[in-house]
């Protein structure tokens, strides 16, 4: 690890003083969680200096720099998302002046007309090589279209995923914050935050095993995300605010990917009314800040944004510590 990484971590350690999942971080009033969130979030050891960080302020003048740094944009069409929609680096652009970014941003742009052959989703994702940890990201959601009519189910997220590899695979495992401005999932038109952890699903017939907990109201501007995957819990947090916590029977057995996606729902999905009876183009934004992990660790919401404000104080833009698998396992992006 570059030495000046590890001075720099270590001193921001011990100024806030690294205790965990802080105790001040509690669950709003409106959250509902699964029901086995009664126990509480116990402090963990202070970490070394050395553990694993994984950090991109998406700082990038262009794709090709984007591209270096491990990042991959889904091409592939398919699920999920409307049928015969395509997936591509079209919806990716990069913004040095965001309000309310500090280096800038990276956005994905959506659109459809409500058939595949006029929408375009967008996903981008990291190396699988992922598991226990702390995730987080601070992210920009919007209720509205940039353009064109509103009312559309679209997801906004960040999420973290390991391929799936046949129909009720035992090892698959994914873990998401997505954003439904529009409703969604059988919950229609009113905006609620999910979290969602799989233990597995197929597609046909249509089966799914996970937990998830929904939360009504707009969650439109800025946003800190944060996720941590340890003690056979998942715990998800949204502004420093505990939002839920799933159980052993979830926790992800697999390495994933970190991922970014914005799609809209195809009617009867789960319930979903779909898009709107309309051939007009609209366009979707998500803007993502920053992104964050950090190995083996469960990190309060404070601490990542101590460590984050620390890496930005130095000019640090990028960080990729984690190590791949040996040999390293596919993530084709494709989910």
């Amino acid at each position: 690890m570059n030495t000046k990484i590890i001075l720099l971590t270590s001193m921001i350690a011990a100024s806030i003083g690294f205790t965990g999942c802080d105790s001040s971080e509690k669950k709003p009033d409106n959250a509902q969680p699964a029901a086995a969130n009664s126990q509480p979030v116990q402090p963990v050891p202070v970490p070394a200096a050395s553990v694993p960080v994984f950090f991109d302020d998406f700082s990038y003048a262009d794709l090709a720099g984007f591209y270096n740094n491990g990042w991959k944009v889904r091409t592939e069409t398919g699920h999920p998302g409307i049928k015969g929609a395509t997936w591509s680096a079209e919806g990716l652009s990069f913004h040095p002046d965001i309000i309310g970014a500090e280096n800038g941003a990276i956005r994905m742009s959506s659109v459809t007309g409500g058939t595949g052959e006029n929408t375009r989703h967008t996903q981008f994702c990291h190396a699988r090589k992922y598991r226990e940890g702390t995730y987080a990201a601070r992210v920009f959601f919007r209720d509205e279209p940039g353009y064109g009519p509103d009312g559309d189910e679209v997801i906004q997220t960040f999420y973290a995923i390991s391929p799936l590899k046949a129909p009720m695979d035992k090892n698959y495992s994914e873990t998401d914050f997505e954003y439904l401005p529009n409703g969604g999932w059988g919950e229609n038109t009113v905006p609620a935050m999910w979290t969602t952890s799989w233990d597995t699903f197929q597609l046909e017939p249509w089966t799914k095993v996970n937990e998830y907990t929904r939360t009504a109201g707009s969650y439109a501007g800025w946003h800190t995300l944060v996720l941590t995957v340890a003690d056979n819990k998942v715990i998800y947090y949204v502004d420093g605010q505990l939002f839920s916590e799933h159980t052993s029977a979830v926790f992800p057995e697999d390495f994933m990917s970190i991922n970014f996606n914005l799609w809209f729902m195809p009617k009867g999905a789960d319930g979903s009314q779909g898009p709107v009876d309309s051939p007009e183009l609209r366009e979707y934004q998500e803007d993502i800040d920053w992104v964050f992990f950090r190995e083996g660790i469960a990190l309060s919401t404070a601490e990542v944004e101590a460590l984050v404000a620390g890496y930005r104080t130095n000019k640090v833009a990028y960080l990729d510590e984690v190590k791949e698998q040996n040999p390293p396992l596919p993530s084709p992006c494709g989910l």
